[in-house]
Parts: structure tokens; C-alpha cells; sequence
């Protein structure tokens, strides 16, 4: 059963777009979210920031600094979360993994309905949202409108031969998610988890060809989303090939906005 919570949506979406957050409340109704009015006070307000970046670009690197810098942040990475359900067998994990099972993507209102799930209580608590994973596509940024507003949206560019020589040398921890790479964030232990010990295995599809394909992919699918953003003036590019130079740069622009300073 999904969890029923008090959301808050920013007052900065109040002032833009009215009918949008009316139409959010709605929606939030629908799925069995209570929603309460608007905070009056900017600082008690919850936000969403969105990160965007090519696979192996440095979302998980620029979101740990990010997540150390600005506390009020909760982050939400979409493919951690839907192993979790499956894992752990939840109401919604059982649906996205027969979707799943079956060879077709789970549907976007269920990806929603997961990310809002475990949103919900930072939210109450006046957290702000960074939402790693989702969407992917103009398609699912526009049912997510319905249910909530992007105030923000970090957009990494990392050059291709980058990529692939970083995901060459990644190792993950199945169970968890967990990533490793020699290069920049080795195991402590040589091919052993740091937290369990299990061993740690390298994926098919962490090969050089086989990444080329995903980037490919991914530019085609998601250049779209990256302009959809910025024609609504939420979008900001940082290109770069190390998190260490690129962040510093997101850092100054979050504070730069009132919504993160």
C-alpha cells in the first residue's frame, strides 16, 4: 500500500504557474498523497532538483558532494530504489518486477509512485528532493509535472572517451548497487564489497562497445529532455572530465539560487 503523506509544494511554482499546482494537488489526491497549502515562508519550503548526465558522467560522485554540502537535500536515485522494492518484495516492487520479468519498461506512473513513496516523510520534514534516474524523457518529465514541479535541473556533459575509460574500470557489488572503480574509488579489499565482503563482478555491459551503444543511446533519448528544460530557463550545463572540476562550478551556481543558498 502506498504510504499516505503530507506534501508541500514551493512557493515558487505558486508564483509561476498557478494551474499547474493546482492541477499537482489534484493528481496528488488521486494517488492517495494528502496535500497541505502552500508554506508562506520560502525557508520552510521543500524543492526538487533534477540531475541529468550520461551513464558513468558523475551523477553519483557530483550527488554525494552535493548531499555533504547542502543538507536540507534528500537524494533519490530511481534505479536504487526500484532494487530495493524488487529486493525486498514491497506491493510496488512485486508490480515493477512483472514488468520487468516480462521484457517491458515499468510504466511511469509506477516509477513516480516509487520515487514519491519514498520521498514523502523528507518532504514533511522540509527536505528537499534530488532526484537521480528520473525522467528520462520529455514523456516522463511531463507526468511527473502532474504530481510535482523541477525547480532546478544540473545537467553534467562529460566528453564520451571519458566515459568509457572510467566504465571500463567500474566493479559493482550486485546485491546493493554499490560501485567501485580502481582507478578513482577502489574496494578496500581487491574485488571484495567493503561492506559485506561479497565479491564484486564487472557487468557485460560495462565493455567499451557495449558503452559506446548506451552513450549513444542515451544522447538520443535524453538531448531532447536536456532542451525541454532550458526552454523552461530550469536547466544548467556543466561539462568537464573530472566530478572534481565540475562540481565546485554546481556548488556556486546552488548558491547562488535562493531555493538551495
Amino acid at each position: 500500500m502506498i504510504a499516505v503523506a503530507t506534501f508541500r509544494l514551493p512557493g515558487s511554482a505558486l508564483r509561476r504557474c498557478p494551474s499547474q499546482v493546482m492541477m499537482s494537488f489534484t493528481t496528488l489526491q488521486q494517488r492517495n498523497y494528502k496535500s497541505t497549502q502552500a508554506v508562506e515562508r520560502p525557508e520552510e519550503e521543500s524543492h526538487f532538483l533534477l540531475i541529468l548526465g550520461p551513464p558513468g558522467g558523475g551523477k553519483g560522485t557530483i550527488s554525494k558532494k552535493m548531499l555533504k554540502d547542502f543538507s536540507s537535500f534528500h537524494h533519490v536515485s530511481t534505479g536504487d530504489l526500484l532494487r530495493q522494492h524488487v529486493r525486498q518484495r514491497t506491493a510496488l516492487g512485486i508490480k515493477a518486477k512483472g514488468y520487468m520479468d516480462s521484457g517491458e519498461l515499468v510504466p511511469d506512473n509506477l516509477m513516480i509512485d516509487l520515487v514519491m513513496e519514498d520521498a514523502t516523510p523528507y518532504l514533511e520534514a522540509g527536505q528537499s528532493l534530488l532526484l537521480d534516474g528520473f525522467p528520462r524523457t520529455i514523456e516522463q518529465a511531463m507526468a511527473l509535472e502532474k504530481v510535482t514541479h523541477i525547480d532546478v535541473v544540473v545537467n553534467l556533459d562529460v566528453p564520451t572517451d571519458t566515459i568509457v575509460e572510467r566504465l571500463a574500470d567500474r566493479w559493482i557489488h550486485p546485491a546493493s548497487g554499490r560501485v567501485y572503480s580502481y582507478s578513482y574509488n577502489p574496494p578496500k579489499v581487491v574485488g571484495k564489497d567493503d561492506i559485506t565482503g561479497e565479491d564484486l563482478v564487472q557487468r557485460d555491459d560495462d565493455k567499451p562497445e557495449a558503452i559506446r551503444k548506451r552513450l549513444e543511446s542515451y544522447a538520443n533519448i535524453t538531448a531532447p529532455l536536456v532542451k525541454y528544460y532550458e526552454d523552461k530557463g530550469l536547466a544548467k550545463t556543466f561539462s568537464g572530465t573530472k566530478s572534481d572540476i565540475i562540481y565546485p562550478q554546481v556548488k556556486k551556481f546552488l548558491e547562488s539560487t535562493h531555493f538551495f543558498s
